[in-house]
């Protein structure tokens, strides 16, 4: 897909994982690089394990306290990164079938910075290849007004299937692509369906 300058979408990349040893960096770090040579997007990436994310919570809800909502300091770029964003590709593992405590945190600290924009995955795991975080993920930004990506990509037992910072399987670029377009297609839609009227939340 070609695409100009005025055509591109601020894109999110989450790292989810931050367990000592974790792989998501270097899975991050080669979707980032897709994502960049794709050409629609001005990618940041977000490493959740340089973010503050205390698991108790306020007492108030985000979704009603607006820009008042007392969150620590130490979750500023994360909070400013969802605000800014058009889309996001999510990078998580499988942790006992279902994704990390650090992703529900990050994602239970916000809610309007989620609503109306498109969530895509790429996961990682044993033989499921983290295919259970995403259903659960699915189900969770749902409920916050997201829209998430039906292509995903998913490598299982990524230990034995990747070499040197990169995916073993020649296809898996090409998925890469597909997810991208779809995500591409969907930051545009909802964004020119926001300039012309707000998201009834």
């Amino acid at each position: 897909m070609e695409n100009t300058e005025h055509d591109t979408h601020k894109l999110v990349i989450i790292v989810g994982s931050v367990r000592d040893g974790r792989f998501g960096p270097v899975v991050s770090s080669w979707v980032a690089e897709q994502a960049t040579a794709h050409g629609g997007f001005e990618v940041e990436v977000v490493d959740l394990a340089e973010v503050e994310l205390p698991l108790a919570l306020p007492a108030s809800s985000p979704k009603f306290a607006g820009d008042g909502y007392p969150r620590p300091a130490g979750m500023a770029r994360l909070t400013e990164a969802l605000e800014g964003a058009d889309a996001f590709l999510i990078v998580t593992p499988e942790y006992n079938h279902s994704y990390p405590a650090s992703l529900k945190a990050a994602i239970d600290w916000h809610f309007t910075q989620w609503t109306a924009k498109p969530v895509a995955f790429v996961s990682y795991g044993g033989a499921a290849g983290g295919r259970h975080a995403v259903l659960h993920l699915e189900n969770v930004l749902t409920e916050l007004h997201a829209v998430t990506i039906r292509d995903g990509l998913a490598f299982p037992n990524y230990f034995t299937a990747w070499q040197d910072g990169s995916p073993l399987d020649p296809a898996a670029a090409g998925y890469a692509t597909t997810l991208l377009d779809q995500l591409f297609w969907w930051a545009g839609a909802l964004k020119n369906a926001k300039a012309v009227a707000p998201y009834p939340a």
